[in-house]
């Protein structure tokens, strides 16, 4: 049975994603800072690259403790780091885990990167960890992102009010949808079939 905290890296035609570590902090923080996005998530501002180094020291903490495996993420065409993404709240026993904590850098949106990181992270998950489910979430006022798992085929659960006090203070809530081993066959001709546009 494969060791679900043991470090990996998954490649890509777009993307290889390879275990973050502190010498990702330069080129995430020119991605990183200062970005939008932060204040659908519960880091609170990013601003700095001593902030993206304090968030990078999170991610790395929680991996120790065999919750989360962090990934950079590397596009393969200019070599450049694109973003972050990671499996998250494990539950091996359960066989499930969730797919989140999930960015990029502007010109790296609405690319084939994302779609490849969700299919290299679910491939690994259904067919080498043999999860039954995969679980992703988004800030209920983040569409953007809602959107996207909506696109891959993910389905919506429903909405966890009142879920998250954000650093901001504001409460957040929070939109959960899932892809199940039974769909995964479907969803995953689904994501190639996205990538093809990409060629």
């Amino acid at each position: 049975m494969t060791d679900w905290t043991t470090p990996i890296t998954l490649t890509g035609k777009h993307v290889r994603l390879e275990s973050l570590s502190e010498a990702h902090v330069p080129h995430l923080a020119q991605i990183g800072m200062g970005q939008d996005f932060w204040r659908f998530m519960v880091y609170g501002d990013i601003n700095t690259e001593a902030d993206i180094r304090g968030w990078v020291q999170e991610m790395l903490r929680r991996a120790k403790q065999g919750t989360d495996v962090p990934f950079a993420v590397i596009h393969l065409a200019s070599g450049r780091v694109a973003g972050a993404t990671r499996y998250m709240n494990m539950m091996p026993k359960d066989r499930g885990l969730e797919i989140g904590g999930t960015w990029y850098g502007l010109e790296f949106q609405r690319t084939a990167v994302n779609t490849e990181c969700k299919y290299l992270l679910m491939t690994y998950a259904f067919e080498t960890l043999k999860v039954i489910r995969v679980q992703l979430k988004a800030d209920s006022l983040n569409e953007r992102s809602q959107r996207a798992i909506e696109r891959i085929g993910a389905k919506k659960e429903g909405i966890l009010r009142n879920h998250m006090i954000l650093p901001d203070g504001r409460i957040r809530d929070s939109v959960f949808y899932s892809v199940l081993d039974t769909e995964w066959t479907e969803v995953k001709k689904n994501l190639e079939t996205m990538l093809e546009k990409h060629k």
